[in-house]
């Protein structure tokens, strides 16, 4: 049997999955490390924590396969998007890791959004005017840190720094270059104006080129530590969300795709670029002639977790004898929909789309003397699916209403959260057996790298079983008269948020 590994780094851990050359699973393997934060909003990691993650899963991964029959035939990568680097002269980080979490570059982007240059910015690269965006990151470096920004002499993001380490080459693929605001979508190469207002330039940058683009001779320091032939092919592969609708097949433009893990993100692909003229979404290149247009949410799992960390006691947990997340699960199905008119808005992070506010913050509305524990629980799933359901509407409003949606992430775990999400929605969704739908979609990509498969519509006869929810008809009709209402307390809510963060901040 030969060998194909698919690695997905993440925003607090990078895993890896072992397929066979059908790209069946075998194991799967993951290593996590720190993500820093503080209340000025910083989110950054620590470069050195994420190489060694990944070298060692991928090691993890290696140990399974019996080189004396068979074949690591590559390995392919996913990763999260709009993270910076800044690197010296050697290729030395001089900062951790930014991540698209950062919210830091608030007061930048602001500005920028503001202009009539930020409209066109928008335009010419797809990437909405937010802080997450390395091009917001570099202006808010040039305005606070200049000294240091001057002084670097490359920048990067996660994997071309990974792959530097690996390889000592300097690239990126497509993809990730698309979504950090400095390249242009209709050309393919790093936008001009994106350069000029942030001092950048283009020989600073790493090459762009396609996601079935191979790294081969691993360094001999990264050859030890993986414990795999040197002339192992790495596959650059693409962001996360891209391989996301890869990997579950959703990548025509009747499919939506959602993913529900620690964040959120609602995608389709298209054959070409939509730009939204409200500039509620995104638009990113995948590979030649692929784009995915949608939006992704700061708040998802994350928010639940926090949920059920603060409203679920201990005391209920252990006598039932069960974990706070099933037990949560199992309150939230007993409660009717819409939390008895309980409505939560869950901007604990500030928000992505369809906000695109840094400032945002979550509240309850609606809450009386009646209200408990288990009406909050359900508001705040509630709240999460409704925040998915904005976007999902954005999303139709450019390319249509689909015939399915198909959704993935750590979530899909949750029958009772499945169920909500056809409801809310109103429409069915399916839910794949393999959630690691990320890794699957570069597995994809490198199958097509090395000519096994023509085209990555073969990840259709890849996938597993699924599991398809109908939308409750009566959980339907509530959910139609709370969206709109949800969507209003929104609108009223958003002047407010810079006020309520800058008095946060003052503490």
């Amino acid at each position: 049997m030969d060998y194909l590994i698919g690695v997905d780094v993440g925003t607090t851990s990078t895993k890896a999955v072992l397929y066979s050359q059908n790209a069946q699973v075998i194991k799967q393997f993951s290593q996590g490390y720190s993500l820093y934060r503080n209340a000025s909003g910083m989110a950054e990691q620590d470069p050195g924590a994420m190489v060694e993650a990944v070298e060692k899963v991928i090691h993890d991964a290696g140990q399974e396969i019996d080189f004396n029959t068979g074949k690591l035939l590559a390995v392919s990568f996913s990763s999260a998007n709009q993270s910076l680097i800044l690197l010296d002269k050697k290729f030395r980080p001089q900062t951790r890791v930014i991540t698209w979490a950062d919210t830091r570059a608030r007061q930048a982007a602001d500005r920028l959004k503001r202009s009539e240059l930020g409209k066109q910015m928008y335009a010419n690269t797809g990437t909405p005017i937010h802080p997450m965006s390395p091009l917001t990151k570099l202006l808010w470096l040039k305005e606070t840190a200049p000294e240091k920004l001057a002084q670097a002499a490359y920048i990067a993001d996660i994997k071309s720094y990974l792959f530097y380490c690996f390889f000592k080459t300097f690239k990126v693929d497509i993809s990730i270059a698309s979504c950090t605001g400095m390249m242009n979508i209709n050309t393919g190469d790093w936008d001009s104006q994106a350069l000029e207002i942030t001092g950048i330039k283009k020989q600073q940058l790493p090459e762009i080129v396609n996601g079935t683009t191979q790294a081969i001779g691993l360094t001999d320091e990264a050859c030890e530590k993986m414990g795999i032939p040197q002339d192992t092919p790495f596959v650059y592969g693409a962001f996360d969300g891209a391989l996301s609708n890869l990997g579950v097949g959703a990548i025509k433009q009747d499919t939506v795709a959602i993913t529900i893990g620690t964040s959120a993100g609602v995608r389709v692909v298209t054959d070409h670029p939509v730009i939204d003229p409200q500039e509620r979404l995104f638009c990113y290149a995948v590979d030649n002639g692929l784009w995915v247009v949608g939006g992704p949410l700061n708040n998802g799992g994350d928010v639940y977790q926090w949920a059920v960390e603060h409203l679920v006691t201990p005391s209920a947990v252990k006598n039932e004898g069960t974990d706070p997340f099933t037990l949560a699960n199992e309150v939230i199905a007993g409660e009717p929909a819409g939390a008895n008119g309980l409505i939560f808005l869950p901007f604990l992070g500030g928000e992505r789309a369809p906000l695109w506010d840094a400032n945002a913050r979550g509240s309850f509305f609606g809450l009386n003397n009646l209200h408990t524990r288990a009406d909050m629980l359900r508001a705040v799933m509630e709240g999460i699916n409704m925040n998915i359901a904005t976007v999902f509407s954005a999303v139709c409003d450019l390319v249509g209403q689909p015939t399915s949606v198909t959704a993935t992430g750590g979530f899909a775990r949750s029958e009772v959260w499945r169920q909500m999400l056809a409801d809310v929605l109103n429409c069915p969704v399916n839910i794949p057996e393999s959630f690691e739908s990320g890794c699957l979609g570069a597995v994809t990509m490198a199958m097509k790298s090395l000519g096994m498969v023509g085209s990555l519509t073969a990840v259709e006869d890849l996938i597993g079983k699924e599991m398809s929810y109908k939308p409750q008809p009566d959980a339907v009709a509530t959910y139609q008269k709370f969206l709109p209402l949800f969507q209003q307390v929104e609108g009223l809510l958003t002047p407010a948020y810079s006020t309520i963060a800058k008095l946060q901040q003052e503490k």
